[in-house]
């Protein structure tokens, strides 16, 4: 089993989750986080003067998938994610130790059906 964690753009949020649905993926997580990468941030102007937004806003999405998911989990996140400009994100790929479903005790794969 794998945690699939992406950084995206707000705007793209819907693509990606509809993107994940067609493909079967029952549940995700998502958190509003903020971040930089090659952009650096950046300037702003307000009231007279300008100012460094260092931080831009991101979205975090985690989904657990069994190991056979990863590839196409992968590809769809990319495919919906991606618009070819600095800032597309990021995706990282870990090992689940354990996986249990709270309601059920439910162990392993069988907790993320």
């Amino acid at each position: 089993m794998k945690l699939i964690t992406a950084v995206i753009k707000p705007l793209k949020l819907e693509d990606v989750c509809d993107a994940l649905a067609d493909l079967g993926v029952n549940g995700l997580t998502v958190m509003e986080v903020r971040g930089y990468g090659r952009q650096r941030g950046r300037s702003e102007h307000a009231r007279g003067s300008d100012y460094a937004v260092n931080f831009l806003p991101k979205l975090k999405i985690e989904v657990a998938v069994t190991d056979d998911m990863v590839e196409r989990t992968v590809d769809a996140i990319v495919s919906a994610a991606q618009t070819g400009r600095v800032g597309d994100g990021k995706i990282f790929v870990l090992d689940l130790g354990e996986v249990i479903r709270i309601r059920t005790r439910e162990i392993g794969a069988d907790a993320l059906l």
